[in-house]
């Protein structure tokens, strides 16, 4: 059999046809399973993207609650400190309140005083004027007591809020007990404050002197007193 031009062109043609028939079906197959793997990869992501979502919302409650316990452990940490503070200064004001009243033994840095008659009294003139009075004691504890004195003693005898000074002749009687000059009145406090403040001019020291008081000021590195109570049996 003769094998004539037109057979072999349309065999060809045939040929090619087949060809692009099994190609575009392996393209469509290929194109989609791709749609399937894209559809299943989206899925996946939208799935992710909303754990994400989730996960940053249940971030943001617990954010907020930490933030109120937190809040709420600032109050209650400051209504300790000003209990703590109130409860502090209330032992304060009690312990100033003791060494004020006397009802404590208290030590401390300050100063002595020690007011003696004159040395002399000249002829003619009434020793009365040449003497220490109760009058010259009590300026000297009150210049101290403005002076935020803590605590006071006359001749080592610790005097209280009640105490009283009276003057007996050439004695002084400090709450019923008989004291004689020398007078050493001693206080604990600033030292420079108290020394200080009785050598104001014009001052309580001055006064004594024109009032015929020997006076004499010294700074104490430690006093010792004991409690008001305890000189009083």
């Amino acid at each position: 059999m003769k094998v004539k031009g037109n057979h072999v062109i349309l065999s060809f043609v045939l040929i090619i046809t087949g060809f692009i028939v099994a190609l575009s079906y392996q393209f469509a197959n290929e194109g989609q399973n791709s749609q399937v793997i894209t559809e299943r990869q989206w899925n996946k992501e939208d799935e992710l993207r909303n754990q994400v979502l989730f996960e940053q919302s249940l971030n943001r409650n617990l954010s907020e609650e930490l933030r109120a316990i937190q809040a709420e452990i600032n109050t209650i940490e400051e209504e300790i400190a000003y209990q703590e503070r109130a409860y502090f200064n209330l032992v304060e004001d009690l312990d100033k309140l003791r060494m004020v009243t006397g009802s404590v033994g208290v030590k401390g840095p300050g100063i002595e005083v020690t007011l003696s008659d004159a040395d002399y009294v000249p002829d003619g003139e009434n020793p009365n004027f040449y003497i220490v009075h109760e009058g010259h004691i009590q300026k000297v504890i009150h210049e101290l007591l403005v002076t935020q004195a803590e605590a006071i003693a006359i001749n080592g005898q610790r005097i209280s809020h009640q105490s009283y000074i009276q003057c007996v002749g050439p004695v002084i009687r400090i709450d019923g007990n008989t004291s004689f000059a020398p007078f050493v009145i001693t206080a604990i406090g600033d030292p420079d404050k108290l020394h200080d403040s009785l050598h104001l001019p014009g001052g309580v020291r001055d006064q004594l002197l024109s009032d015929q008081v020997e006076v004499k000021i010294e700074k104490k590195e430690l006093i010792i007193m004991d409690p008001f109570l305890s000189e009083r049996g």
